[in-house]
């Protein structure tokens, strides 16, 4: 059987490029784009949120622009509706509905009564969801102090769900709700927004300061061939609750058509999304569009796409076919989520003890205090007597730092500074019975680490954890002989490297994972269940674990066995290289756990 390819075997020599893609840039102030036909990936319905075991971070806002003419006299036509709402009732991540106005043609209560089953229907399955006025709904010489209209008395206590505040007249409304973790504020404003409104709105954003918020509103930007312009009514909403309000991020608005987008800097230099969704001059009035904006705050990017449910069927017509398919660049884009969202929230610390599971041999945190000079020891949580001791120049190249994984147990972490063989490092001291353990019946090795950035040639090929011996030192003759008998590497393509010979093997076997991010931390497991070995990253399985079965670790049977080193690699039982970078807590359990059971769980 021929041995995998060892570190040294390998590509040598060059850093992978840079993998990870640029986000498109946004158009640029004053710049509109307009419905182009562009190919996109349509967000379906979604099911339980998949991923890595910590949770995904994704929530879906949905906007329903302008349903008029559905609604319009003795022309009424509420499945298009009911379609989008019993649509949107099947994502399970949907946080909030917000309606952008104009419900109806003409304002007149059996317009109302024809609209309104939808949005009971939301309100029955306990979906928040706002709805502001329209110039069709109501009045348009009006503004928000008109008084009882149909609306109001359709709306007012219908849309109550996570309502935070209302004004005097009760057609300026806030919402307030909660996704990953995260509160958010959604004002609803009318039509036409008095002082009074104005000054409402003022102070429900001034006291919360730093809840992001979306402003909805039915007038404020049109779409002028390819440039954006706010009307007067926008620019009204600009200067008195955007611009100076840094927490508003996005604001979103009907009333005109084409679709459209642009991105304005606010007074502190942030930018904000002003977008225009408005469907009601294509058949079938729109026949409900709904707009999605998925937030996925782990990627730092909001995918928005323009659905049409009511026409999601197989037997099309002609005019369904030409424009019902909603895909130009401005239904189907994405832009950057706020830099205040884009930190993953972080788990309180948790004590040692709690990370004591069945089979523990190690565990070793850097919590601690106390210089990191050579001899220094850092204990074995697990009460084992693993305990690790700094070797070489620790004084000046280690430091604890308060900086970890946002699921790290242990508040703190190792920064690990040197240069080639001059740093300093971790190794198992004389006797730890690690030293001599096959880890035959399975076995978990986990741990926490941060790239340094840049990365260069000089953190490649480096190790998070080895083994402290050489494949010929324990007489395996069927791979490299000088490579350690185990190995937690990074390659120069920023890729983890778990390469072992097994004791029941005279070759080693390695997993591979993929390019990673300097710019993050990432928690690492690797588990062997006495047959196969599988790495998985944040929780996720990678796809290059090899077939070969295999068991345990080499180093029980040579000597006194074999130290196990921290931060550092190994070539021909002598330090090679030491770890740039920084290293959070690590656990060796002697079984192979369940992601459920890893320390990100």
């Amino acid at each position: 059987m021929a041995s995998t390819p060892s570190r040294r075997t390998v590509l040598l020599g060059a850093l992978a490029g840079a993998g990870a893609s640029a986000l498109a840039a946004t158009a640029p102030a004053n710049a509109m784009t307009a419905a182009n036909p562009a190919a996109a990936a349509t967000p379906a319905a979604s099911g339980a949120p998949g991923g890595a075991v910590s949770g995904v971070r994704t929530f879906t806002l949905a906007i329903i622009p302008d349903t008029q003419y559905l609604f319009d006299g003795e022309a009424l036509h509420p499945e298009p509706l009911e379609a989008t709402v019993n649509w949107l009732s099947r994502i399970e991540d949907l946080a909030f509905v917000a309606h952008l106005g104009d419900v109806t043609q003409n304002g007149l209560a059996p317009e109302f009564a024809a609209a309104v089953g939808p949005f009971r229907r939301l309100a029955s399955r306990k979906i928040p969801f706002s709805v502001l006025a329209g110039n069709h709904d109501v009045d348009s010489n009006t503004n928000d102090l008109r008084g009882p209209t149909p609306f109001l008395s359709t709306f007012r206590d219908l849309a109550a769900r996570n309502r935070v505040a209302r004004d005097q007249g009760g057609y300026n409304t806030a919402y307030s709700f909660t996704a990953c973790g995260q509160e958010f504020l959604l004002l609803a404003l009318d039509w036409r927004v008095s002082e009074q409104g104005l000054a409402w709105a003022e102070a429900v954003l001034d006291a919360r300061p730093n809840v992001p918020t979306v402003v909805t509103v039915h007038d404020a930007v049109n779409a002028d061939g390819s440039t954006a312009v706010l009307s007067d009514h926008g620019r009204r909403i600009w200067d008195r609750l955007i611009d100076d309000h840094p927490q508003v991020f996005l604001s979103i608005n009907g009333h005109f058509w084409p679709a459209g987008r642009m991105s304005r800097p606010n007074a502190a230099g942030q930018p904000v999304e002003l977008h225009l969704a408005n469907y009601q001059q294509t058949y079938f009035g729109g026949a409900a569009a709904v707009r999605l904006y998925r937030f996925d705050l782990d990627r730092g990017v909001v995918d928005v796409s323009t659905e049409v449910p009511f026409a999601e069927h197989g037997d099309l017509n002609q005019l369904e076919r030409e424009e019902l398919q909603v895909t130009g660049v401005a239904d189907r884009f994405s832009f950057p989520v706020p830099a205040s969202l884009r930190t993953r929230p972080t788990r309180p610390a948790r004590p040692a003890t709690a990370l004591l599971i069945s089979g523990t041999e190690a565990y070793w945190r850097f919590d601690g205090s106390g210089p990191l000079t050579r001899g220094a020891r850092i204990d074995d949580q697990s009460g084992r007597g693993n305990h690790l001791e700094v070797v070489g120049d620790g004084s000046a190249t280690l430091s604890r730092v308060a900086e970890r994984h946002p699921l790290q147990p242990a508040g703190s972490s190792l920064r690990f500074a040197g240069s080639g063989k001059t740093g300093g490092y971790l190794l198992s001291i004389d006797g730890a019975p690690l030293n001599t353990a096959d880890l035959d019946r399975g076995y978990t090795f986990e741990t926490f680490f941060k790239l340094p950035e840049p990365f260069t040639d000089a953190s490649a090929w480096s190790a998070l954890l080895s083994r402290w011996g050489s494949a010929g030192s324990a007489g395996r003759t069927g791979g490299e002989q000088d490579e350690p008998v185990a190995t937690l590497s990074i390659s120069g393509g920023r890729e983890l490297q778990w390469c072992v010979y097994p004791t029941d093997l005279n070759g080693s076997v390695t997993n591979w994972g993929h390019e990673l991010r300097a710019d993050r931390w990432w928690h690492v497991a690797v588990v062997n269940d006495s047959r196969h070995t599988t790495m998985y990253i944040d929780g996720c399985p990678v796809v290059r674990n090899p077939s070969t079965v295999n068991r345990g670790l080499l180093g029980s049977r040579v000597g006194a066995g074999m130290k196990w080193a921290l931060g550092a690699y190994s070539w021909n039982s002598a330090l090679d290289k030491t770890w740039i970078g920084t290293i959070g807590d690590t656990r060796i359990v002697s079984r192979p756990l369940r992601v459920r059971e890893f320390m990100i769980s």
